[in-house]
């Protein structure tokens, strides 16, 4: 026998403590791949060469090809575009429509959807109530609802704002939900303990601990209000950037198309990092790598 075997009465720790170092273990941020550091450059470098790398077979691409710029644009006329909208004042001016109309319909979402999750995690029979309309409403697609929207409130900015809302809604309500619910019972144990009432339950220990996936919806959902402005725009609208592409498409102007496209990325973008700033700048006690679409 070697000196390296397992005495016979060493036992493998059995139940809830081999449990607790698995969670452990998960909640662990995961290693590094190097651990001198040298992934963060390869990453900077790695980025925008893959950039370079697309953008330059697609200009050659096209080129060689002699692809019809209505087909398939180039990125340089995609560029032209791009400057050409920008300088005259088209796509700032349709863009901060699209922008207000995406903004106003995530803010209304989010708050009803904070406030409506709230209620149903507090009561399952207000779950059972609720929660099958709220289904049947999300799994109804949007796209063929939207026309009645247009009909009931006109082309105006209403009828893009409670698409976008209700676009964005779900996602924050799911979230709400979960991260209320999934609150240490013990330290609402202890609260109740110290007599504490329900309301201060909540707001001392259900909702700070329910923040950041109520942070990780908010992030999804404002995407998604982005999405819920552009489809109302498609049906029926005047101006706003999904009124530009259905235009730009008429008239077979595809670089034009690809150059709205673009403006609409940077503003989904910019969005995103705006959810990401006020996330770490209100939770700034959480671990930022553990908080989910982060």
């Amino acid at each position: 026998m070697s000196g390296a075997s397992v005495p016979k009465h060493t036992r493998v720790p059995q139940g809830e403590p081999v449990n607790k170092q698995a969670q452990q273990a998960a909640l662990e941020p995961l290693p590094s791949d190097d651990p001198r550091g040298r992934g963060n450059w390869l990453e900077w470098v790695c980025i925008p060469l893959l950039f370079v790398v697309v953008v330059g077979g697609w200009e050659a691409t096209v080129r060689l090809l002699k692809i019809p710029i209505y087909v398939v644009p180039a990125p340089s006329a995609i560029w032209q575009s791009l400057v050409r909208g920008i300088s005259s004042g088209l796509f700032i001016s349709n863009g901060l429509v699209t922008l207000g109309e995406a903004f106003l319909g995530f803010l209304g979402a989010s708050v009803l959807a904070i406030f409506l999750g709230s209620v149903i995690a507090q009561s399952r029979f207000m779950e059972r109530v609720i929660y099958p309309y709220l289904i049947a409403i999300q799994t109804t697609p949007k796209v063929a609802i939207a026309p009645l929207f247009i009909i009931w409130f006109g082309f105006g900015i209403s009828s893009k704002v409670i698409i976008a809302g209700i676009i964005a809604f779900f996602p924050i309500l799911v979230n709400v939900i979960a991260g209320l619910r999934s609150t240490d019972p013990q330290r609402i144990e202890l609260m109740r303990s110290l007599r504490a009432s329900r309301w201060q339950i909540f707001k001392m220990v259900m909702l700070p601990s329910a923040l950041p996936m109520i942070f990780a919806g908010l992030q999804v959902a404002v995407i998604f209000s982005l999405l819920g402005a552009i489809v109302g725009e498609f049906v029926g609208s005047r101006q706003g950037l999904g009124n530009l592409i259905m235009q730009m498409n008429i008239n077979l102007d595809t670089a034009g198309v690809f150059a709205v496209l673009v403006c609409l990325s940077s503003i989904g973008i910019t969005l995103h990092l705006i959810m990401r700033w006020l996330q770490q700048k209100l939770l700034f006690w959480a671990d930022q790598n553990k908080i989910p679409g982060t």
